[in-house]
This record gives structure tokens, C-alpha cells and sequence, in this order.
């Protein structure tokens, strides 16, 4: 059963044994809630049969003082096992969620935005956080509470429970049968959340561009039709689930009339006694009123199978594992017949074969699209390839944990990702381990310290979300910096230069050959200047490698490669006329 409620509400082991304690508990307080019934139908009895004696109320008020300490009992554990339980059970949630979504290959984000793995953390977590204090336990609660008060009735008096209890499989069925109706209406609900959370997002990364283009009230009127529709939606939606819930309360309402009816006919056939139809009464008023909450309890319940779905997506999704041991015998990079496929169908690499040697510089160049970076990114085993293998070391890491085979790696991204820190801290990211000394010393080979003299808190300095405060160029010497820092035996540089100037470029190339001694290194590069010196460059076209070799000889051959060194020379001496 623990395993069976892990998979239906997406909870941890714990999270599953707590969910079944809350119902225990939310059991034992609804039944608590049925002895002052009999206390008040034995009370009733005795002033029927002649009144009550000194002893009898003091028996009386000993038994209110019970109940009253029995219902507080219960109130304290079913609250305790609840609420208490499910705050704890929320933050392993989105604890696992997150483990989750760092072991998941990269080919699952490209099918998610952002906003939508947010929402999953925070409001669907929410959202399972009250149905697990205030939905579930009650719903389960009223049931099995209402099951054993249903068979003392039938023990009791059986014409007069089933008067009594009629109603209720009819009005849970009213509901239960609205779940496809409900899924369908929370699935487009959600629909319109993301598309709005997705249009408030990129409004917000996109502002600048907007003002630039005047184009701020086009997008504005956009996105307000987005919120608008959140409003409607969930409008139809309130609207969707009220139909079942208040026509399923209106027919468990049916049951007290029922309930009056039959026990004024068998009253007056004279089968009935007076103190058994008052009992009766007492219990169903009683009766009814956590049943109607258990009904909207259960809407609730089958609401949340779409945000669960949500989070099954991503425990259920396949990981990435492998041996946390490094069995590579040096650092040579060979791809053997890889191809690789993103999700859309498209073949990026078609038979890709090429080897990066250790101690060597290897380029990699060709048109836009050829697959260049797609090569540095499943060398790094960010995604899994269709066809092939890449070893590192005679080490195949498609059987290597990507933790550690990270460590082998020092990658500079042509989108930098920087945090809300100082440099330092951002630098140190590199290796969490170094003392501000070796930050510092990884920061001047990239020549971060050129332009953190001038700042004013210098080292210090806050740069903002995403690196804000500063410009590209020293945005990008940061995250070289780091790859300085962690000092790893691989390199990988994607466009690493792309937004420095021909100074700043000439003085990091010169810091990288110091760095690449005995290493392999993996340069991404559009400019052809930027790889002229390297060992071995290999031109990418159409996800093929066309040729590969030295840059002389690839000018003689006259080939891709040259065709883009003589459009380039001729691009450098254009000029506004």
C-alpha cells in the first residue's frame, strides 16, 4: 500500500507511512465527534424513564469532561499528523524534485521552459501540500468513520439506516463520476497558467528589447489577453466542479427526509420507539455534515491528479547513471561513428568521427548549425547519443557517472552564467575548495583584475542577477576565469572569445597556452584567426566532418575552410560608405 500511494500522490516512503497515519488520525476524531451522540441518547433515555438521579449527573458531567478531553486528544494527533507532517513532506518534495532535475539528461529541459519546472516546484508542491493537511486524510477520514457508525446503524435498526444512509453512495458516485470532466478542466486550466507565466517571464527578460522597439503596449496587450484567460478559465473551472459538488450535497441532504419519513411511519405502525428515532436524527445531523466536506474533500482529491501527473513526469523520467570511477588511461577525445538526433526528429551529427588529442589544441569550425557545439556538448555527456560512442581516455561516458566525469572538464559557455554574488564568489564556483589567493590568481590570467580595479567595492563587488552590472567582455573573462581556477585536464571553449576585443583576445589566447600544456583542449570558434594557431582544425558542415587537418593545410586544399578564411579577410575590410 506505501508504494502504491507513492506512485499515486507522488510522495516519499516517509511522506507515504505519515498520509496513512493523518487518516488514522482523522478516523479516530470524526468517531470521537459520535460519543457525545450516545452520551446525549443515553441522557435523553434516563429523563424519559423518570429523570435523573444525583449520581446520574455526576456521571453525566464526568462523561462531557471525557468526550471534551477525547475530542481535544484527537484534535492534537489528527493535527500533529496532518499538517506538521506535510510541511515536512512539502520540503522533501521539492528537495527530490530538484535532485531529480540534476541527474535528468539536458534533452528533457529542451521540452520545458522555466517557467513551467518553477510552477512544478513551488505551486504544484503547494497545491499537494493542502490537499495532503486538508483534503485527503479528511476525505479518508469521513469514509472509514462513516463505514463503522454505518454498521452500528444497520446493527441497530436496519430499516432506519438504510433510510439513513441511501444518499451517500449516490452523492460520492455524483462526484466520482465528474473526474474526467474535472481532469479536462484542470488540464486547460494549467494550459493558460503556463502560457501566462511564460508571457510575465519573457516580458520581463525581454523589457529592454521591448523599449527598444516601441514595442512595449503590442506585447502588453498580448499578455493581458493571456491573464484574462486565466481569469475565465478558472471562472469555468469554479463553475465545473460546483455542478457536481452542490448537486451531489443536495442529494445527501435527501437522507434527513428520508430519515423523518421513515421514522414517523414506523412510529406510528408502533415499531419504532420515540428515544430510537431520536438517536437516529442526532446522528445523521451529525452524520452529513463531514460527509458534505468530504465531497468537496474529494473534488479536491481528483484536482490534483493533474499536478501530480506534473511531478511524475519528473521523478519517473530517466536519469543518467554510470560508474562513479574514472577508468580513463589519459585524456584523448574520440568520437567513433556518433550520430545524435534532438528531440525534434532533426539529425544534427551524422557519423561523426574525429579524435582530440592530449597536449593538442583541436578546433572545431564550419557554418552555423554544423554541430559544433552539439560536439562539445555530448563530450560532456549533456546528452546521450542515438549512434556510436565517445571515450575519454579509452573510458566509454555513456558508462560514466556525468558528476564524475565533469570533473575531468573545464567548459567557458558562450552564455555566461553568472549569480547574484561578488566575483569572487563567482569566480570560485571553479573549485568551492580555493582560498581567495588562488581566485585571485585564476582572475588575472583571464585579466579579470584590468577592469575589477576600477570597481568600486573591487574583489567584492556585487554584480548582480546574471552578471548585470557588467559588460559582455568581462562577463565572459569571469567564467574563464573559473575554468582557470578548477585547472581540469580537459578543456572545452565555446566561443570563449566572442565578446572580447582583439586586445583582450590576444591576451587571453596567451593566458590559454599557458593553461593547455599537456591538456586537451576543444576550441569552438567562428572566427578563423582565433584557431589559425591551433594543432589540428576540424571543419563541421551539415553535422559531417568535411575535413579536417592543419590550418595550411586546409588552405591548400582549397575547401570549406579556406572559403571561409577569404570571406572573412573580405568582411574585415568592409566599411560604412
Amino acid at each position: 500500500m506505501i508504494k502504491r500511494l507513492q506512485r499515486r500522490y507522488a510522495l516519499s516512503e516517509q511522506g507515504a507511512k505519515d498520509l496513512v497515519k493523518g487518516c488514522l488520525a482523522c478516523v479516530l476524531q470524526n468517531l470521537s465527534f459520535m460519543f457525545p451522540v450516545g452520551l446525549l441518547h443515553s441522557f435523553v433515555g434516563d429523563l424519559l424513564n423518570g429523570g435523573v438521579s444525583g449520581g446520574k449527573i455526576i456521571f453525566y458531567a464526568i462523561g462531557c469532561a471525557v468526550c471534551l478531553g477525547l475530542i481535544l486528544l484527537t484534535t492534537y494527533i489528527q493535527y500533529n499528523a496532518t499538517y506538521f507532517a506535510t510541511y515536512m513532506e512539502s520540503g522533501v518534495r521539492r528537495i527530490t524534485l530538484a535532485e531529480q532535475l540534476r541527474k535528468i539528461p539536458l534533452s528533457f529541459f529542451g521540452k520545458k521552459d522555466l517557467a513551467d519546472l518553477t510552477s512544478t516546484i513551488m505551486a504544484d508542491c503547494t497545491f499537494l501540500e493542502q490537499s495532503f493537511s486538508h483534503f485527503i486524510p479528511e476525505l479518508a477520514g469521513s469514509i472509514i468513520s462513516t463505514i463503522l457508525v454505518s454498521i452500528s446503524l444497520l446493527i441497530f435498526d436496519w430499516r432506519m439506516a438504510l433510510a439513513a444512509l441511501w444518499v451517500m453512495p449516490v452523492a460520492f458516485a455524483v462526484v466520482g463520476f465528474s473526474s474526467k470532466v474535472q481532469e479536462k478542466l484542470n488540464q486547460k486550466a494549467m494550459d493558460v497558467k503556463m502560457a501566462c507565466a511564460d508571457g510575465i517571464q519573457e516580458c520581463i527578460e525581454t523589457v529592454r528589447d521591448l523599449k527598444a522597439n516601441n514595442a512595449e503596449k503590442i506585447y502588453l496587450k498580448g499578455l493581458e489577453k493571456k491573464i484574462r484567460a486565466v481569469e475565465r478559465r478558472s471562472i469555468r473551472n469554479e463553475f465545473g466542479i460546483a455542478a457536481f459538488v452542490v448537486s451531489a450535497a443536495l442529494v445527501l441532504k435527501l437522507g434527513i427526509a428520508t430519515v423523518t419519513l421513515t421514522g414517523s411511519v414506523l412510529l406510528m405502525q408502533g415499531s419504532l420507539d420515540i428515544l430510537t428515532f431520536f438517536m437516529f436524527l442526532l446522528v445523521v445531523s451529525r452524520l452529513y455534515d463531514p460527509l458534505q466536506g468530504a465531497l468537496q474533500n474529494l473534488a479536491a482529491v481528483i484536482s490534483t491528479r493533474t499536478n501530480i501527473a506534473r511531478m511524475n513526469e519528473i521523478l519517473e523520467h530517466p536519469i543518467q547513471q554510470g560508474d562513479n570511477r574514472l577508468s580513463n588511461q589519459g585524456y584523448d577525445i574520440v568520437f567513433d561513428h556518433v550520430s545524435f538526433a534532438y528531440n525534434t526528429g532533426e539529425t544534427v551529427l551524422n557519423d561523426v568521427s574525429l579524435t582530440a588529442r592530449q597536449g593538442e589544441v583541436t578546433a572545431l569550425v564550419g557554418p552555423s548549425g554544423g554541430g559544433k557545439t552539439t560536439v562539445s556538448r555530448l563530450v560532456a555527456r549533456f546528452w546521450d547519443v542515438n549512434r556510436g560512442r565517445i571515450t575519454v581516455g579509452g573510458m566509454d561516458i555513456s558508462k560514466t557517472d556525468p558528476e564524475a566525469l565533469l570533473s575531468l572538464f573545464s567548459i567557458v559557455f558562450q552564455d555566461v552564467t553568472l549569480f547574484d554574488n561578488t566575483i569572487l564568489e563567482n569566480i570560485r564556483i571553479g573549485n568551492k575548495e580555493a582560498d581567495d589567493e588562488q581566485v585571485m590568481a585564476a582572475a588575472r590570467l583571464a585579466n579579470v583584475d584590468e577592469f575589477v580595479e576600477k570597481l568600486p567595492d573591487g574583489w567584492n563587488t556585487n554584480i548582480g542577477e546574471n552578471g548585470c552590472e557588467l559588460s559582455g567582455g568581462e562577463r565572459q573573462r569571469i567564467s574563464i576565469a573559473r575554468a582557470f581556477l578548477k585547472n581540469a585536464p580537459i578543456i572545452l571553449l565555446d566561443e570563449a572569445t566572442a565578446s572580447l576585443d582583439v586586445e583582450n583576445e590576444t591576451l587571453i589566447q596567451t593566458a590559454l597556452s599557458r593553461l593547455i600544456a599537456d591538456k586537451t583542449v576543444l576550441v569552438i570558434a567562428h572566427r578563423m584567426r582565433t584557431v589559425a594557431g591551433a594543432d589540428k582544425i576540424v571543419v563541421l558542415s551539415e553535422g559531417a566532418v568535411a575535413e579536417e587537418g592543419t590550418a595550411e593545410e586546409l588552405k591548400k586544399k582549397g575547401g570549406l575552410y579556406a572559403r571561409m578564411v577569404k570571406l572573412q579577410t573580405e568582411s574585415q575590410n568592409w566599411r560604412l560608405v
